[in-house]
């Protein structure tokens, strides 16, 4: 049976160049092109590529090193395992009172990624939900939790880039009525989600924050005729006590 070849040779060739630059930053062309074992015409147009893309930096002495975005790639990876890890007890805690999907989020460019999620244990009926989908930041539960740790400034800026599209007929589209339930969760450190993103799921949630700045958030998910306002309340309270338990430990 004969090996599988890769795909794009060039690909390979960009690989060499940033594990050459991660070991070795600040090189010239000639220092990258001996150490990489490739021409200096392959070699600069590869690095002109790997610059324009922001995986590599060019100094105005024409020396190379790993740009910003892709140690932003590395640095976020690393947060996600982190903040995955450090969690999973006090969301195990969490589902352990109330059994239903709960969901631990990051911000990444304005909208929440899922970086895990917990099933039901006893639910017959599951959310749809994955790791490594995005929800939007106006709409979900912990998008609003986290959208209401933004500054005045802040929160202008993701209006001004971002039109509030409607998932459902449930969701805010209003600026004005967003800012006033913003103001609201920021009172009340509770976020939710209420047919908004996807008809008959409810959601609440709460940002985690760090040294005063929001670095994620958690959620628990569930179909809307399993809720009723005494679970609604017992939710609302382990969630905020997991909130104060969590940003202790994250604060520490």
């Amino acid at each position: 049976m004969s090996e599988a070849k890769p795909y794009g040779t060039v690909l390979i060739k960009a690989a060499k160049i940033m594990d050459f630059l991660a070991e070795e930053p600040d090189q010239s062309l000639q220092e990258i092109t001996a150490a990489t074992k490739m021409t200096p015409s392959t070699t600069i147009k590869i690095l002109d590529t790997l610059v324009l893309i922001g995986y590599v930096k060019k100094s105005e002495h024409k020396t190379y090193r790993l740009g910003s975005k892709l140690i932003r790639y590395a640095n976020q990876r690393l947060e996600q395992i982190d903040l995955a890890e450090i969690t999973l007890p006090y969301l195990e805690k969490l589902q352990q009172t109330i059994d239903e999907t709960i969901h631990l989020g990051i911000l990444s460019d304005n909208e929440i990624l899922y970086i895990n999620k917990l099933e039901a244990k006893y639910q017959t009926i599951r959310m749809s939900s994955k790791i490594g989908i995005t929800r939007p930041l106006y709409s979900s539960a912990m998008g609003k939790a986290v959208l209401a740790t933004f500054s005045q400034e802040e929160f202008d800026q993701y209006l001004a880039e971002h039109t509030l599209v409607p998932h459902t007929e449930n969701t805010i589209t209003n600026p004005l009525r967003l800012a006033k339930e913003l103001k609201e969760i920021r009172h009340s450190e509770i976020a939710f989600d209420d047919e908004e993103v996807e008809l008959d799921i409810f959601c609440v949630g709460a940002s985690l924050e760090k040294d005063g700045k929001a670095i994620g958030a958690f959620s628990v998910s569930m179909p809307k005729y399993r809720l009723n306002d005494e679970k609604k309340q017992l939710i609302i309270q382990t969630i905020l006590q997991t909130k104060k338990e969590l940003e202790q430990l994250l604060n520490k």
